[in-house]
């Protein structure tokens, strides 16, 4: 062969390694029209609804608002999907006047001879009520009520039923919300939208109602209530906080409110003539002079006194604009409009609302709260198990970089599960599962013997390598990855006897429903535990390093998932997994055994397809939850069962109920559900782009959905 045809077959060679190791093309003849895609889902409100509140936000903050286009009449919603103002770094705990400490809710379980603390709810006593102090404490906290100040003439107030003709939109594309309606048969035209990188709120109001001198913008401050869930809003206790206007000029204003040792500032921007003052305690009121019939203002909150330049409503909203046309713009995009199908329209209402939702509420520096930033669920704290749900989407979905924030939290805690880990006598970290900034336990009789939150972070830093497969990816989470498979693989207890490692009490695996006394070898946790340690050692390798013997003993010795009649169980422990009512109930994680886990131990895909119809079949799934359906159809992509796939990402269960904002509804308890909403993301991104060994196009959609997709990435 001469020298010049060698050039051209090894830059043709070249040519093709390159290809090969990019990411896959987008499996459609013609590019979306991601405008179009987007906002046929515009939201239209044309009445006070508690459960079709509207937010805005940038990942970190949330603001959200009733019909007005502001925090107006909160009281409407207080049983709904609340009106919150929400951030990463709002936090509040209630003075320790008994000085309690962690250790005093420790109850001790032997495990091979030596005694283990956990950390646990108590029945009576000072046991409890130091219990109860942690689970309350820290509370993430609402930082303030921004609405609009209506009044009569006689200056009393306006009510909701008095607010008439209510036309709201949302204008997804721009991240703004407008809202028009009528107030003493004048019409009112409110403009929202935040800032993609402050906490700060745009406003613009236009009206013939302002030269009346009869409208304004309240900021209210209220004390946190401490309740499981809620808004977070206490208005009965206003002498324990205290509010004052700290500077005041002629277009600007800094409010202060400090409530015990918390303390945050409030910096309110505003164009023409206006005048800010104290209605009351904790109650400031921005009233315009009658001059106009227009008025704008900004309001920002902030940890610190350090407020940056001054931003005007044009601004914000033109920042907001950019930031989500770039968003939207960029990253994964589905089109179900090519499908005959009704559904298909609802399913992808839901997948763009959900990329709306999670993109405000669960894009920030800490791992999200159930209820995101719109108002506090488990007092506003975390749980590292949801974390996957909220987050494994990002980068399926092409925006990696949102996933990476929220990873460096595990770095900042890392010395906390480190410590944990040690008082509990193992190697390695110890994630916690309820939490907060600190990374602190919360005392429970549940959620602190769940384990499979530890292999997350595994996970999150094979999905990054995937991304970025470099030396500085290696470099930033392999401390990570190492000491978490240290635990994962000294939590595993050699079983002598039958020459093997188990997963066994106490522990309450993913389904809650099994006991946390007797429950061995549950099937998702086996998997995710081989999944996570084979994939450390994968890490070493790339490190140069040898395997480690310990985590490889772990590996060859994890048994398969125990079966009984044909069928995985719930857990080895459970024989009578789908005969005792109790246990087919919950999460069905035998699923997510091979749904969001790939194959891992042995296991026969005829049994798990019969175990799949027969969970199909006779689960309890009004006790299920969100997350559970899209788990259910990956298992169902991963059998090549695609109708049942659609059919349970749209199964017509309370659970599985998406509201007019997008939101997961749970019931009255959990009215919005964001893991429901990031699962379903996760979900989409399989059954369009596969998962490692698949060769089919969109795998989890019948052949007569015609579903188009761009920029989305396989799955494990």
């Amino acid at each position: 062969m001469n020298k010049n045809k060698s050039f051209h077959v090894l830059t043709i060679l070249a040519c093709l390694i390159i290809l090969g190791s990019c990411k896959q093309p987008p499996q459609t003849e013609q590019k979306i029209d991601r405008y179009a895609l987007v906002s046929r889902h515009n939201i239209t409100i044309n009445a006070f609804d508690s459960l079709s509140s509207l937010s805005v936000g940038n990942g970190s903050f949330a603001f959200t608002v009733d019909a007005t286009g502001l925090q107006t009449f909160p009281s409407v919603y207080k049983n709904g999907v609340c009106l919150g103002t929400m951030s990463d770094w709002g936090w509040h705990s209630f003075p320790n006047t008994e000085d309690f400490k962690l250790d005093e809710t420790y109850k001790y379980y032997e495990v091979e001879g030596r005694k283990i603390p956990y950390s646990v709810q108590w029945d009576e006593g000072r046991k409890k009520e130091a219990a109860n102090y942690f689970r309350v404490n820290p509370h993430r906290l609402h930082l303030g009520i921004v609405g609009l100040d209506l009044t009569h003439s006689d200056g009393a107030l306006i009510t909701p039923e008095e607010i008439t003709a209510i036309n709201q939109n949302l204008n997804l594309w721009e991240g703004v919300i407008t809202s028009s309606f009528e107030v003493d048969k004048k019409q009112m035209n409110v403009q929202t939208c935040c800032h993609p990188e402050k906490d700060m709120v745009g406003i613009r109001i236009q009206s013939e109602n302002i030269r009346k001198g009869n409208t304004g913008i309240k900021i209210r401050f209220p004390y946190p209530s401490g309740n499981h869930v809620d808004d977070g809003c206490d208005w009965t206790n206003s002498e324990k906080h205290y509010s004052e206007i700290l500077e005041k000029k002629s277009n600007s204003a800094i409010l202060k409110h400090t409530i015990d040792t918390t303390t945050y500032f409030v910096k309110v921007n505003w164009t023409g003539k206006a005048n800010l003052t104290e209605k009351e305690a904790h109650y400031f009121v921005l009233k315009p002079e009658k001059e106009n019939t227009f008025f704008s203002a900004s309001v920002e909150f902030s940890k610190t006194q350090n407020f940056t330049e001054d931003t005007d409503f044009d601004a914000i909203k033109n920042y907001s604009a950019n930031q989500w046309k770039n968003f939207w713009k960029n990253g994964g995009a589905v089109d179900f409009s090519g499908t005959n199908d009704p559904r298909a329209r609802e399913l992808e209402r839901r997948v763009v609302l959900s990329q709306y939702l999670t993109r405000i509420q669960c894009a920030g520096d800490l791992p999200p709260q159930e209820t995101g930033l719109t108002f506090n669920s488990w007092y506003g704290k975390f749980h590292m198990e949801m974390h996957w749900w909220h987050s494994a989407h990002w980068t399926l979905w092409n925006r990696n970089e949102i996933l990476q924030k929220s990873m460096d939290y595990y770095s900042h805690i890392f010395q906390v599960a480190k410590h944990k880990a040690e008082i509990q006598g193992y190697h390695g970290v110890r994630w916690p599962k309820m939490t907060a900034p600190s990374g602190g336990d919360s005392p429970s009789g549940v959620g602190e013997f769940l384990i499979w939150q530890q292999p997350h972070i595994i996970y999150f830093a094979e999905q990054c390598y995937r991304e970025h497969p470099t030396q500085e990816t290696l470099d930033k989470y392999a401390e990570l990855v190492f000491a978490t498979a240290d635990f994962m693989a000294n939590f595993a207890r050699y079983d002598e006897k039958k020459d093997r490692y188990i997963l066994g009490p106490p522990l309450i695996p993913a389904q809650e429903s099994l006991e946390k006394e007797k429950t061995v070898n549950p099937p998702f946790e086996i998997a995710y535990w081989h999944w996570g340690l084979s994939i450390a050692q994968q890490w070493r390798k790339r490190l140069q390093m040898e395997k480690n013997k310990e985590w490889q003993m772990v590996i060859n010795k994890l048994p398969s998932f125990a079966q009984k009649n044909g069928l995985y169980l719930a857990a080895e422990s459970a024989p009578d997994s789908y005969t005792n009512e109790h246990y087919f109930s919950d999460h069905p994680m035998v699923l997510g055994a091979f749904g969001i886990m790939p194959q891992t131990v042995d296991l026969d895909t005829v049994l798990m397809a019969k175990t799949f119809d027969h969970i199909n079949k006779i689960w309890n799934w009004p006790s299920t939850w969100g997350w559970d359906y899209p788990m259910a159809a990956m298992c169902a992509t991963r059998l090549e069962k695609p109708e049942e796939a659609v059919n349970l990402l749209l199964k017509d269960v309370l659970k599985n109920t998406y509201l007019v904002n997008g939101h997961n509804y749970q019931g009255t308890r959990l009215r919005i559900y964001l893991p429901g909403n990031g699962g379903l993301l996760t979900a989409i991104a399989m059954m369009c782009a596969g998962y490692d060994g698949n060769k089919k196009t969109n795998p989890g959609f019948p052949p007569d959905w015609k579903v188009k997709w761009e920029n989305l990435e396989p799955v494990f």
